[in-house]
């Protein structure tokens, strides 16, 4: 498949040395390689980090360009430099401690060449803890875009970590804006009222790396305060009815204040679909088929 893509990512000083090589390892053995892979340091890193930056560039080569900002800024803003930073239109993001399938980036790449008017493709991810044998959930999202819009009033419609965007529409509706925890979802909303359109493969893509670090980044104060403010511009823009904004500011407070361990029954029971024995060989549950299953399903209670 000919079509050159980029990857785009970033890590900071609390990573783990481990996960960003194997990271960058999944990205390095897909079956169709990226001439352009923008790794941006947000900050300065620990000695460890940088070995593993160091040993990656001989591996990688020259398609490997490592950006280094001097202090760090957030997610968002470190994307926005990075994406800045990218050789191709079609950019693959990659967190610093998830691990893609070797075939992601040519399933993404067959959707855009078969579908040139799509702006953002993304897919299934695995969560997974310890190895990525060791998966208990996936989380699904909608594959059309009808769909997309319906459940990005609700919860977020693509997997951030997996998806693969045309780098020229995600300027075009302003790039990640610096929004605690929120960047991609605040993204995403502003894409699809300017009309692009998105898709999500009923594949899994990517093992996402999972936990109670997750589940505690996804409560407090301060982060309601990011999903009420996230909800105020989705209402302001006439995106979603007041109905549906005190609904969800009232669902997000309770579980934005609730204990670790109830957060993490809600991912795991509620918000995702759990492995079976037919789903780990190799059978994936569609948005549509677990729709059906369970229309509750859809009220996701968290901006996940």
């Amino acid at each position: 498949m000919p079509v050159n893509y980029s990857v785009l990512m970033s890590v900071y000083y609390k990573e783990h040395p481990d996960y960003l090589r194997q990271s960058m390892q999944s990205i390095y053995d897909q079956t169709v390689p990226t001439d352009d892979f923008v790794l941006v340091c947000d900050g300065p890193l620990t000695p460890e980090l940088d070995t593993v930056i160091a040993d990656m560039q001989q591996q990688f080569g020259p398609r490997l360009n490592v950006c280094r900002l001097l202090k760090n800024g957030g997610l968002g803003k470190a994307l926005n430099f990075g994406i800045g930073q990218c050789k191709n239109d079609l950019v693959a993001r990659m967190d610093s401690d998830d691990v893609s399938r070797p075939d992601r980036c040519e399933r993404q790449l067959a959707v855009f060449q078969n579908y040139p008017e799509y702006s953002l493709v993304s897919g299934i991810v695995e969560e997974f803890s310890d190895t990525i044998t060791n998966v208990s959930v996936r989380r699904i999202v909608p594959e059309h875009q009808n769909d997309i819009i319906a459940f990005a009033k609700k919860r977020n419609p693509f997997n951030h970590p997996c998806i693969m965007y045309k780098k020229s529409d995600v300027e075009a509706a302003g790039g990640y804006q610096d929004f605690y925890l929120l960047e991609d979802y605040y993204l995403w909303i502003r894409m699809i009222q300017q009309g692009f359109i998105g898709y999500n493969l009923q594949e899994p893509l990517l093992w996402m790396r999972a936990g109670s670090d997750m589940y505690k980044r996804r409560g407090g104060w301060k982060y309601f305060l990011s999903q009420r403010k996230l909800l105020c511009y989705m209402y302001q823009s006439e995106f979603i009815t007041y109905s549906q904004y005190l609904m969800g500011t009232f669902i997000r407070l309770g579980v934005a204040m609730a204990p670790n361990n109830f957060r993490s029954f809600v991912f795991n029971n509620i918000l995702r679909r759990k492995m079976n024995k037919n789903s780990m060989g190799g059978g994936v549950t569609r948005y549509s088929q677990l729709n059906r299953l369970n229309p509750m399903w859809t009220w996701g209670v968290v901006c996940d």
